[in-house]
């Protein structure tokens, strides 16, 4: 069986819209896999560990920065998400002279969208209030201290929580679940990390018959399995498929796989920031 980057499928589907998208995915469990023609969109290479030496934050010219606004460490009933309005860096400790552990873009790298950050933390030092936030990158459950001024942030009252095992994905407000799907999950040699991570973006595909159907939410997660492939990272995603047949399956490289119906109602409830549990 030929090992399929989501990377290299998503460009092939969608080269203008979301060119160079990188995820971790197989075509099928038991049939033959998709292998779309190869593209001349260029896939993103990981992001490089370590980082290059961060510049000072500078304001964009295109989006002013706004006084600083309200936030909170992010609880089980609610989280709080910042969305970076300038390219920032990100800290093991928050102050100016914390190491610099990424610096972040205010474009996503992957659908070229808006950057939202979850906030696991808030601490003024010295007057300058800063926020702990959960970046993207490996290893899983990375965290960086950043000027909240960087931000302007909202609260968000829903999460999700995914059960490996039972192969769900149900959406709760509090301790309300207001939706439960069936979902595909990774195969027991490419399992689906399990852990509290976040939604990175939400992706329109713009094909609904596309192999990661019409919406694709890329999470804070990577599989402890594959670190590179097929010009893929390894990173982990909610999504559509082609092959509704196979969901409530161990199936995938990693990510979860949704009815195209039902990740279309996911995408309108759930935002970016919002935080995704997967256990089982």
């Amino acid at each position: 069986m030929r090992h399929i980057s989501l990377f290299v499928v998503l460009a092939a589907a969608f080269v203008v819209a979301i060119p160079g998208l990188a995820l971790a995915d197989e075509g099928t469990g038991t049939t033959p896999s998709y292998d779309p023609a190869p593209t001349t969109s260029a896939p993103i290479a990981p992001d490089p560990d370590p980082v290059p030496t961060p510049t000072t934050s500078t304001p964009s010219k295109a989006v002013p920065v706004p006084p600083p606004s309200r936030v909170a460490a992010s609880t089980r009933a609610s989280t709080w998400a910042g969305l970076l309005l300038v390219t920032s860096t990100a800290r093991a400790m928050p102050g100016p002279g914390g190491k610099p552990i990424k610096l972040v873009q205010p474009i996503s790298p992957l659908g070229a969208g808006p950057v939202w950050l979850q906030v696991r933390g808030v601490k003024i030092v010295r007057g300058v209030r800063w926020v702990q936030m959960l970046l993207p990158v490996r290893p899983n459950n990375t965290m960086g201290w950043m000027r909240a001024t960087d931000f302007i942030f909202r609260e968000i009252h829903l999460r999700i929580d995914i059960d490996v095992g039972a192969r769900t994905l149900a959406l709760y407000r509090g301790g309300t679940r207001l939706k439960l799907f069936k979902v595909a999950v990774g195969m027991p040699t490419t399992p689906t990390p399990t852990g509290r991570f976040a939604i990175a973006e939400v992706i329109p595909t713009g094909d609904p018959k596309a192999f990661l159907g019409p919406i694709v939410m890329p999470l804070t997660a990577y599989s402890n399995v594959l670190n590179e492939f097929a010009g893929g990272n390894g990173r982990v995603a909610i999504h559509g498929t082609s092959l509704p047949d196979l969901i409530g399956k161990p199936v995938s490289h990693g990510c979860i796989r949704m009815h195209n119906a039902n990740v279309r109602v996911l995408s309108r409830m759930a935002s970016s920031g919002a935080t995704v549990t997967i256990h089982g």
